[in-house]
């Protein structure tokens, strides 16, 4: 493959474009769910095809194909650069890219167990045991539990000596206990909501997560939850645990960060930003203990990898240094608008989707102490754990979250569960109110696959590193 795409780029390179890349991609996935102790769905697929990208006269044409031989590769070159050509009647302005380094390399992601390779019976046999161990209690109606795995190979090549070739490897999974009494119903996960918890690696994940060890708390707190008071309606000192960290982390600065998202270009499926161009460097994010970072080469994160799909190398920028904003998640083409170089944030979902800025690992950089010193310092408040709901605006300002479960903190100590805890904020007020972060003992690198941008829509595999921490004056429960 690595020959076929370096000829068809000297191709395109003979008709003088003014730039080109080739990008082949094969992605096998295995997918589990179980049921109440039955298989639900198992399926194991593969796409592969080749991707490619052509700047003429100005203007950007992509085209691709799942048949990969080197004529219908060379059809689709021929496309893209048609495409291009006719695009380039209708610009404003021509495409700038920023200079990049082209890279020849190998990548692939550090793992110590092949999940392809684990018999499909062990794998069943663990979510079927999760599951029936789950609903052992009566008023455990539904548990649901699941594995995800992905080996995706991609190589990368372009018109200006980049040659680039990952192997990258993803693994999570997780579960759920619906507990239902009457007209109630409640619920608990583990590792996280959502189908779980996932990192590039190996099996070795699944089997550090100790499933079957949960089980026992997951269905008591669910069962809990059906007799637990309602969480009240006030303005709270509230703790969030990491893993809804992680979404806020996601939602309220993940987002608003995507450079193509502030310009307009990529604004269609999801709204804009509040972090238009002129806050960059000039504008109070959060506290002074606020640090965000994007970082693509953090270890296990699901949004590491070695290069991004413009052969730009994973790397590690601010995002908010000390409460302030200092930089946003860039392209080769947005980042030459704002006078820099690109982070490396350019990925495409498979080789039929043209590549957009999409997040990496988006990590609140860990404070001090541990959780329990962290309730132990609060007077009173309450402890938030694990994404039930979310929704925010189009420009990533006002939202509202809702959690499974909640803890009322009195004195320093976690005290009674309530139900149905929601709270709600505006981005900067809320970030501002942070006054404390738990340290690095307490952080850990939550794995969201589900992260949706663009149209056609493509999903994203992205990351937060997030430690618990308090936020002061927030609005919680069901505004009266």
């Amino acid at each position: 493959m690595k020959e076929i795409l370096l000829e068809i780029i000297e191709y395109l390179k003979s008709k003088k474009v003014d730039y080109a890349d080739a990008r082949f991609v094969s992605t096998i996935r295995e997918s589990i769910s179980v049921k109440n102790g039955e298989v639900e769905a198992l399926s194991n697929n593969e796409a592969r095809g080749v991707g490619i990208r052509v700047i003429a006269k100005g203007a950007w044409g992509f085209a691709s194909t799942t048949v990969v031989t080197k004529s219908e590769i060379k059809k689709a070159a021929n496309m893209a650069l048609q495409i291009a050509k006719a695009s380039a009647m209708t610009i404003k302005e021509k495409v700038t890219l920023c200079e990049v380094e082209p890279y020849v390399d190998i990548f692939n992601t550090p793992f110590k167990e092949d999940p392809f390779e684990v018999p499909l019976s062990e794998k069943l046999d663990l979510l079927i045991r999760v599951t029936r161990e789950l609903k052992s209690h009566k008023s455990i109606k539904t548990a649901d539990a699941a594995l995800d795995f992905w080996k995706t190979n991609k190589v990368f090549v372009s018109t200006e000596g980049a040659l680039i070739e990952q192997n990258i490897l993803e693994s999570g999974g997780g579960y759920t206990a619906i507990a239902v009494e009457g007209n109630e119903t409640q619920w608990r996960s583990y590792p996280n909501s959502h189908r779980g918890d996932f990192i590039t690696g190996g099996y070795e994940y699944i089997r550090e997560l100790d499933l079957l060890k949960h089980v026992d708390r997951v269905q008591h707190e669910a069962v809990a939850l059906l007799k637990a008071p309602p969480c009240p309606s006030l303005e709270a000192t509230i703790i969030i645990d990491g893993s809804q960290l992680a979404l806020q982390v996601h939602e309220s600065c993940g987002h608003p960060i995507e450079l193509d998202r502030v310009l307009g270009t990529e604004i269609s499926l999801a709204g804009g930003s509040f972090l238009t161009l002129d806050k960059m460097n000039n504008f109070q994010y959060g506290s002074p203990i606020v640090n965000i970072v994007q970082d693509a080469t953090c270890e296990r994160g699901l949004g590491s990898f070695g290069y991004d799909d413009e052969g730009v190398k994973a790397q590690r920028t601010d995002v908010v240094r000390e409460g302030q904003f200092v930089g946003y998640l860039t392209s080769r083409e947005t980042a030459s608008v704002i006078n820099q170089t690109s982070n490396g944030c350019m990925r495409a979902d498979g080789h039929n989707r043209i590549p957009l800025i999409r997040m990496t690992n988006i990590n609140l950089e860990p404070g001090e102490g541990s959780l329990e010193e962290l309730i132990a310092d609060t007077k009173h408040g309450y402890l938030l754990d694990t994404n039930k709901s979310w929704s925010i605006d189009d420009k990533r300002l006002n939202f509202q979250f809702g959690v499974e479960a909640a803890w009322e903190i009195t004195d320093g100590k976690k005290r009674r569960m309530l139900k149905n805890p929601v709270y709600t904020g505006i981005t900067p007020e809320f970030w501002k109110s942070c006054d404390a972060i738990c340290g690095r003992s307490e952080w850990h690198i939550w794995g969201i696959p589900s992260c949706g941008k663009g149209q056609p829509m493509q999903t994203a595999h992205v990351a937060h590193g997030t430690s618990p921490a308090r936020f002061n004056g927030v609005k919680i429960g069901v505004s009266k």
